[in-house]
């Protein structure tokens, strides 16, 4: 076993390979841009080397920084990871002419893999079925959509190099080809540095399941069942589970069978994963003795963001086998000793928003940036989770992180097992319920919906599940009991200091009641305090509070009669619990337990995963304003921070409604802002290479006189996250 191990990566994956090194007593080496100075990795690693500036380009994706990096710390090995050049064969290679191991497979292996043509080719010959698609590297853009049209739509288009669902797009009209095909081939180079693309058949409510296999250098290959990958947002997995609750067991038998061959046929060594699509309909009832169809289509050439439901339900740390078989250590296992124990469910939580967009029946995810204010993770049987490990937090989050749109959106992944599916499930919700990260939005609350949906519950699964009924998991409303809390903080702010009593005066604690925010008026009962709020995303709400508060005698509780909008009158009563930090509101008789966090000019508020910035709001300057800005709805604005990557159109042109004028990327998404109506672009005062921050004001288009609305004025691409 190696001594000191370098860990090429960041956030999460750092932590949980730095984590494994210290159980097995080798020394972590972390590296870190200046963005990540403070980060949790660096914390938790026994060493860490600065690789540069923010951009990834001149730290995480420099591989002679790294190298340079595993020298000083005193390396002897290299961990990648996952993402940036885990898969780089270029790295893997360097890492060897350097005198490091590189802790996955042979460059070769990443090499043949990394390239999904080579590596359809190569498995087809060793017997494995494979998607219909492109044959041919290097097509240009009428080469594919030549094949596309003689597959017959609709079809995928996918990066030959890199993975995790990056640059790939669903095209169903042939009309559309040339716009996504550019659209595809500028990810991909933005993300992998190679724009070659193929083109598959699309399955329709097809299944993502892949295959886990373990692959020693002494000719030893196994798999370790399979993982149901098929709850993805634009081909993005955020739900994983093993095993599948679609295979029978001749099927995963066929498909385990496959995937060793698939790794052999590559001269595999280490983790990896073979991914397959199975179709979600196809025939082959379980239990019938035949398997159902499967088709191969790529093979990841390192560990998984979902590799924890495999340990959970094999009781292998799989960084740890990595690790042992780098250093040249045999499996100690065949595939008659793999298990499979229960069953395992993982939730990504990535840093995003969850909107209805203007467009009927569509969510849009949009990155969030911000400072953790407030974070509370499960795991370790704490607020009543259970305490025989069957919940696991992997995290990369600290109090104080600082989270941009310059990397990755996920944050963290909550795993939780059980003795079967319906109770991995249910302590998975419970987990999300518990988990808090005030300060950025996130998508904690969306999983917990989609965990409960009841396809899910029956897992009756495929890939456009989560698009198709996206909607129906994000509330319209902020609750009402959310606002009240707000509001009730902020009456509590008006409350006078202390008498002078309390100090020790001599006069007697006497309160001048003019001072006091209890709306008491001569001859008439008290008057309403009235509070304008308002929640991204949400028209601004007033919340109206009457009654003494806080309490008499008690600076620890306020009660009052509080009206949200338009709704009825009632009581509420709130306290903070001391034990907890937790705010508990007492609504018309129920209680309501809600983590606080205080912001600038307002409040993060969280409940059962949700979280809300309650900001406070003045009407009569967003009356001066106009509403959504100065050119009211003829402004586009920018959905989210980040940077624009495209810009289409210039001040002075003619547009028309749904016209796209300006591309804007933030954590590898794109997104396309379209003009909301028939007019003339007058203003447009930003660059390609411009950062903006969420609701700047990109371009103004005032409409013809005879013009007609448009439906939106933001088109999210299918772009990976």
């Amino acid at each position: 076993m190696f001594d000191t191990v370098l860990v090429a990566n960041r956030g999460e994956i750092a932590v949980r390979v730095i984590r494994t090194l210290r159980q097995l007593g080798v020394t972590s080496v972390a590296v870190h841009s200046d963005a990540d100075a403070g980060a949790r990795h660096v914390r938790e690693a026994d060493r860490a080397v600065r690789i540069g500036p923010a951009a990834a380009a001149e730290s995480y994706l420099s591989a002679t920084r790294l190298l340079k990096a595993a020298a000083r710390g005193g390396a002897q090995a290299v961990h990648p990871g996952y993402g940036f050049l885990a898969e780089n064969a270029a790295f893997a290679r360097a890492c060897a002419e350097a005198g490091l191991v590189f802790v996955g497979p042979p460059a070769e292996a990443v090499e043949l893999m990394g390239d999904k043509i080579r590596a359809k080719e190569t498995v087809r010959q060793a017997g494995v079925p494979v998607v219909p698609g492109s044959s041919g590297s290097g097509l240009s853009d009428a080469q594919l959509a030549d094949a596309a049209r003689e597959i017959g739509m609709p079809v995928l288009l996918k990066p030959s190099a890199g993975g995790g669902g990056k640059g790939m797009r669903l095209v169903r009209d042939e009309s559309a080809l040339p716009e996504e095909i550019a659209a595809a081939r500028r990810e991909a180079l933005g993300s992998f540095g190679d724009d070659t693309l193929l083109v598959e058949r699309w399955i329709d409510r097809p299944r993502h399941i892949e295959i886990q296999v373990l692959a020693d250098a002494h000719g030893n290959v196994v798999h370790l069942g399979e993982r149901e990958c098929s709850l993805q947002r634009r081909h993005q997995k955020i739900i994983e589970e093993a095993p599948s609750p679609l295979l029978d067991e001749a099927t995963r038998e066929a498909m385990g069978r496959a995937a060793v061959d698939a790794a052999r046929s590559c001269g595999y060594r280490g983790a990896g994963t073979v991914e397959f699509i199975v179709p979600g309909e196809a025939p082959g009832a379980p239990g019938d003795g035949t398997p159902r169809p499967y088709y191969f289509m790529e093979m990841n050439t390192r560990l998984q963001v979902e590799h924890p439901v495999t340990e959970m339900i094999t009781g292998l740390d799989l960084v740890e086998w990595q690790l042992r078989v780098a250093a040249g250590e045999r499996l100690p296992f065949t595939q008659a000793d793999i298990s499979l124990d229960g069953h395992a469910v993982e939730a990504r939580i990535c840093a995003e928003t969850a909107r209805l967009s203007a467009q009927e029946g569509r969510v849009d995810f949009l990155p969030s940036a911000g400072t953790v204010l407030k974070l509370r993770e499960p795991g370790g049987g704490q607020d009543g989770e259970p305490a025989d490990g069957s919940v696991r937090t992997d995290s990369g989050l600290l109090t104080g992180s600082e989270v941009g749109t310059t990397y990755d959106p996920m944050l963290a992944k909550v795993i939780a097992h059980g003795p079967d599916r319906p109770t991995a499930l249910r302590r998975l919700r419970g987990a999300l319920a518990g988990t808090v990260v005030l300060g950025v939005e996130t998508n904690t609350g969306f999983l917990r919906r989609l965990l409960a949906h009841d396809a899910v519950a029956a897992g009756d699964l495929d890939t456009g599940l989560v698009d198709r009924d996206a909607a129906s998991l994000v509330p319209r409303e902020v609750p009402d009991e959310v606002y009240a809390a707000a509001a009730l903080l902020r009456q509590w702010a008006l409350e006078p200091a202390e008498p002078a009593a309390a100090a020790g005066a001599t006069d007697a604690g006497w309160t001048d009641p003019f001072s006091l925010p209890s709306g008491w008026r001569l001859g008439g009962e008290p008057a309403w305090t009235v509070h304008h709020v308002r929640v991204p995303g949400h028209e601004p709400v007033a919340v109206r509070v009457r009654g003494r508060s806080p309490l008499p005698r008690r600076r620890d509780a306020l009660e009052a009669q509080v009206r949200v909008g338009s709704s009825e009158q009632r009581t509420a009563r709130l306290t903070v619990d001391a034990a907890t930090d937790r705010l508990l509101l007492d609504w018309d008789g129920l209680t309501v337990s809600l983590d606080h966090a205080p912001a600038g000019s307002g409040h993060w508020l969280g409940l059962d995963g949700d979280s809300w910035h309650i900001q406070d709001h003045d009407p009569v300057a967003a009356a001066l304003r106009g509403g959504a800005g100065a050119h009211g709805a003829d402004a586009l604005t920018a959905p989210m921070p980040g940077t624009v990557t495209v810009v289409k159109a210039a001040a002075g042109d003619e547009v028309t409604a749904g016209q796209s004028l300006l591309v804007v990327e933030a954590m590898k998404m794109e997104h396309v802002i379209t003009a909301p109506h028939d007019g003339t672009v007058t203003e447009l005062d930003v660059t390609a290479g411009s950062t903006v921050a969420m609701d700047q004001v990109l371009a103004v288009v005032e409409p013809h006189e005879s013009g007609t609305s448009g439906t939106s004025g933001t088109q999210e691409k299918e772009a990976e996250a």
